[in-house]
């Protein structure tokens, strides 16, 4: 089996036209000033790592200073397929202008950028291993990564944890199996609350799911047991409550992050090919109901610009970032033989603003 076949069509092929151009909400609501910073992944600019082609991005502050950025299926030429296949991998920067750049100060590994954990792609078992998201608790990192045997068919998720910054990782023995409730908890993202508990907002891998949220006290994220789902039963939403959907459509990479006292949700709505942010005041809020806004809508290649992206996912937060100064990362792969582009972009969102306090109240 190739690496292609392997990692499979993120965005099922998906490039079409987003609803309109400008990145403005049609109920109203002010523009925003979308544009892209930069690639930050590909030749010359991660060539000395081994690393022309990846993507996702994942970033985090780490508790010496720095950012570290994990990536999925990553290859030393630049093409899907090119070479030396690692998934996770890091890379750190120290960039504190993010109107600038991101830029690279080193790799985990050293020289080059190894895998965060050792095994073999294509083993007997699996195929690959990719991260959901990364999150800092009490100074120690904890990643959340699934198993795939071929992509897309997740076998089980599970959390790795390091306690040096990132430059070494061991499995905690976690494990949540692939079909937990209903598969919709394979792709996950977690925030740090100011009540002691990690919130997590998840759904499966293949893009057509709603979103499901859970918590669990900051002290227990290694036990699977000990994560409680919010839902909707005899007319209440209580934790505890078997999982209800809280957002409906087809998501892919989500990531939630706390910014300016407002809970953000940045996530890739796969059923409507365009990268979202929903800005809500706690985790409960009623999302059909949250601050809403569109910031980059998928185009046909060769009619991209600053809000259109061909083949767009991801969408993850940069540490830095304000809710009215966001910096993204973005990914993008043209799937079919060439395999190229395949790459992380850094995006910048300017005017996203909080939400009206009445419209955000309440629960799911």
């Amino acid at each position: 089996m190739g690496a292609a076949d392997v990692i499979g069509d993120r965005n099922g092929g998906a490039a079409v036209s987003g609803p309109g151009r400008g990145g403005v909400r049609p109920d109203g609501a002010g523009p925003l000033l979308v544009t892209k910073v930069r690639d930050l992944t590909g030749p010359g600019l991660t060539t000395r790592f081994r690393m022309e082609a990846t993507d996702l991005g994942i970033p985090v502050r780490v508790p010496d200073g720095r950012t570290l950025f994990v990536f999925g299926d990553t290859f030393e030429e630049a093409r899907v397929g090119g070479g030396w296949w690692r998934s996770p991998v890091g890379l750190y920067s120290t960039t504190t202008r993010l109107d600038e750049g991101v830029v690279w100060s080193g790799a985990v590994g050293g020289e080059h950028a190894r895998q965060l954990r050792a095994y073999e792609h294509d083993n007997p078992l699996f195929t690959t291993v990719l991260p959901s998201d990364v999150v800092l608790v009490d100074g120690a990192l904890f990643l959340h990564v699934t198993v795939h045997r071929g992509w897309g068919h997740v076998l089980w998720s599970e959390i790795w944890r390091s306690d040096d910054s990132g430059a070494n990782w061991r499995d905690t023995g976690a494990r949540f199996p692939g079909n937990a409730h209903g598969g919709l908890f394979q792709m996950l993202t977690w925030e740090l609350g100011e009540d002691g508990h990690v919130h997590a907002y998840s759904t499966g891998f293949g893009r057509n799911g709603p979103v499901l949220l859970h918590r669990v006290r900051s002290n227990s994220l290694a036990d699977p047991t000990a994560y409680e789902p919010w839902g909707h039963r005899e007319g209440a939403w209580a934790w505890g409550n078997p999982p209800t959907p809280v957002l409906g459509g087809g998501f892919g990479e989500l990531c939630l992050r706390r910014l300016d006292g407002h809970w953000l949700l940045v996530c890739f709505n796969a059923a409507d090919a365009r990268i979202e942010a929903l800005v809500m005041d706690h985790p409960t809020a009623d999302l059909t109901r949250a601050h809403r806004r569109t910031l980059i809508h998928a185009a046909p290649w060769g009619q991209e610009d600053d809000t259109h992206v061909a083949q767009p996912y991801g969408g993850y937060v940069i540490p830095g970032s304000r809710l009215d100064d966001l910096h993204l990362t973005v990914s993008q792969w043209r799937t079919g033989p060439e395999g190229r582009p395949y790459r992380v972009m850094q995006f910048r969102v300017r005017g996203l603003d909080a939400p009206d306090p009445s419209a955000t109240s309440g629960t799911s």
